[in-house]
């Protein structure tokens, strides 16, 4: 007997890659969340699109399986809404969509920088502001007409700065400075230090350098770097100063280029460093909004970012009439709430 290949499944296939995780969800067209799986980092550009794309065929196939189908030779649903980090050029996002659509998971693809789909997830329509401080950082800001306002977040390359990734970086600085002697004195040295259960910050940066410790690991020295700053240390609250700084500049810069600085606008913050709610971080931040944009509506995203994946996918079946209306778009909203009160 000859196998039938399993039908077209009306809905989205919803992909969120970030620096350090992606999530991938297969969702229905009235919002249910069908099929889900997560894996490691999206780095386009250290191996290239296609391969990159090719590493996410198996959270694709394991989404797809929770949901009772198997991915074959034709589309597995109606479209695919990819929000990618490192697609941070218009050229990126292309030569990605093109990887994508050699797979066969979606009639259709749209392919963003990830933090589009921090924007959307936050925002009930296409306009508003959005700043990522994950892993790195990164703004857009986006009118209903599909003008948008970015910046190219190539690193220190393109002006750059912070996120958890610089936070550490200059964490460690401060810290190996302060005991060689080059530095003022910071109690991020014996903090780092202690955290990683070492004799001194430079034993762990030479850890890291002779691979004994994972530079992976560098992340964690966020958390060391929030509390020594609780602390009251000078060089601590300075950094998370410099942050505040970043993400304000970013968001002010968007907002003016459309047009928005006067008027009453979401500002989206999220990422793993803005989501974790640290009180010293985000009322700098909402201070030094409501002083330079005092219209804006800042709010923080903690729903995973693959919502705001899905939600993109669910505006273009509204479009083209295949379903992904308000009742589906507030049906998945709700399970990723109940996701959130379920991990609280």
């Amino acid at each position: 007997m000859t196998h039938q290949p399993d039908p077209l499944l009306p809905g989205v296939l919803a992909i969120d890659a970030g620096n350090s995780k992606t999530d991938v969800a297969l969702v229905a067209a009235d919002g249910t969340v069908l099929g889900s799986a997560r894996g490691g980092g999206f780095q386009p550009h250290l191996i290239g699109p296609e391969a990159a794309i090719a590493a996410l065929v198996p959270l694709v196939t394991a989404a797809a399986a929770q949901a009772g189908h198997a991915l074959g030779d034709r589309p597995l649903t109606s479209h695919v809404s990819a929000c990618l980090a490192n697609a941070d050029l218009p050229v990126e996002e292309r030569l990605l969509q093109a990887a994508i659509a050699e797979q066969p998971w979606g009639v259709t693809a749209d392919v963003v920088n990830d933090t589009f789909g921090l924007l959307r997830a936050g925002t009930d329509g296409p306009r508003g502001v959005a700043v990522v401080c994950g892993a790195g950082i990164n703004c857009v800001g986006l009118l209903p007409d599909g003008r948008t306002a970015r910046f190219p977040a190539l690193g220190e390359l393109t002006g750059d700065w912070g996120g958890g990734a610089g936070l550490a970086a200059s964490s460690m600085w401060h810290a190996v400075r302060a005991e060689d002697g080059r530095g003022a004195p910071t109690a991020l040295a014996a903090a780092i230090a202690a955290h990683f259960g070492l004799p001194s910050s430079s034993a762990v940066a030479e850890a890291m350098h002779l691979g004994q410790l994972d530079r992976g690991r560098l992340h964690e020295i966020v958390r060391v770097l929030f509390a020594t700053a609780q602390a009251g240390d000078g060089p601590a609250l300075e950094l998370i100063d410099r942050q505040a700084d970043e993400i304000t500049r970013l968001a002010i810069v968007a907002l003016t280029r459309l047009g928005l600085l006067d008027e009453p606008t979401p500002v989206v913050l999220g990422g793993g460093v803005l989501a974790s709610r640290q009180p010293l971080l985000i009322d700098n931040v909402t201070a030094r909004l409501a002083a330079a944009a005092p219209r804006a509506e800042p709010r923080i995203v903690v729903a995973p970012p693959v919502l705001g994946a899905a939600l993109l996918g669910l505006d273009h079946l509204a479009a083209a009439g295949l379903g992904g209306g308000p009742a589906a778009q507030e049906r998945l909203r709700s399970a990723y709430s109940l996701q959130d009160q379920v991990a609280a």
